[in-house]
């Protein structure tokens, strides 16, 4: 599969679409998620074009994959999360329920989150 460089995160990237930005560096853009499901909910993402974390890991630099997760850490810290708790959580494919063919790291917390997979 493709990089598909018209992916609404891509065009975040490009600045064609504004965002609530939190986190920014040579690496990694981090924003609030439009449609939070936690009272923290931020989006995690690198600047390269990587389609899902088996691609990311597979293909990015050394440098940008430690950038990436010192990131997350740090962000974390930022929000305030480290003492309640969190969770990063990402999706991979259409059954994993990844809506968006750019990798990223969900950050959720702010309330407890209940369980991470429903039964059934």
């Amino acid at each position: 599969m493709a990089y598909d460089d018209q992916n609404i995160f891509a065009k975040i990237l490009r600045g064609e679409i504004p965002n609530d930005t939190v986190y920014e560096d040579e690496y990694v853009l981090a924003f609030k998620d439009i449609f939070p499901q936690a009272p923290v909910h931020v989006l995690v993402i690198p600047k390269g074009a990587y389609i899902s974390l088996d691609d990311f890991s597979a293909n990015a630099s050394d440098v940008e994959i430690s950038a990436f997760f010192r990131a997350v850490g740090s962000i974390a810290r930022d929000l305030g999360l480290v003492d309640s708790g969190y969770r990063i959580l990402a999706n991979h494919g259409a059954n994993g329920g990844q809506e968006v063919p750019h990798f990223h790291v969900h950050i959720a917390g702010g309330r407890r989150l209940g369980r991470m997979i429903q039964p059934g």
